[in-house]
């Protein structure tokens, strides 16, 4: 079985501008190109798994979202030679696939015939941590440059390993295995 990493979205691949749906205000954040190459090499499946309730809400649509998803896409393709595997998403604000709930790892791992036990989370929420805990994920790493660490709610482990910015993952990463 393959191994995964997991990346959410916004305040992980791009910049965080709060419902971020036009290609004008998409801005990747820089380090994350090293990440992704990183595991790459490693032969990992790179999936995105992003909450996107702004399609509820009515700020935006599916073919927005999917618009910029193409675009991110063929951003990666040009600047790294590759793309992200495979981009899975919630637009609803109750659903077993919103996170923290697992149902956008569970369907990965069917898809893509993952092994979840030996896969890797990177999310900036504890949503993304708690998704990634809730699906068996072997490392959860968290971004954490909004707050001061999140605090552990009734005994999950919020993460493996925390780092400030994807920079600081990246040190983290060299011991990797």
């Amino acid at each position: 079985m393959q191994k995964a990493v997991f990346f959410d979205r916004d305040g992980v691949i791009n910049i965080d501008t709060n419902y971020t749906y036009k290609i004008e205000d998409f801005q990747f954040i820089e380090e994350f190109f090293e990440v992704a190459k990183f595991f790459k090499k490693l032969d990992y499946k790179l999936v995105v798994i992003t909450n996107q309730s702004g399609i509820q809400r009515g700020f935006y649509t599916v073919p927005d979202f999917l618009k910029l998803s193409a675009y991110m896409q063929k951003s990666l393709q040009d600047r790294l030679g590759f793309s992200m595997d495979r981009i899975y998403f919630c637009p609803f604000l109750n659903s077993v696939n919103r996170k923290p709930n697992s149902g956008m790892l569970l369907k990965a791992r069917d898809d893509l015939a993952l092994d979840l036990s030996n896969s890797v989370m990177i999310g900036d929420r504890i949503s993304d941590m708690e998704a990634g805990s809730n699906a068996g994920l072997k490392s959860l790493y968290l971004i954490s440059d909004k707050n001061s660490m999140p605090v552990k709610k009734d005994g999950l482990v919020d993460s493996d390993i925390k780092y400030k910015n994807v920079t600081s993952l990246l040190e983290i990463l060299k011991d990797f295995k």
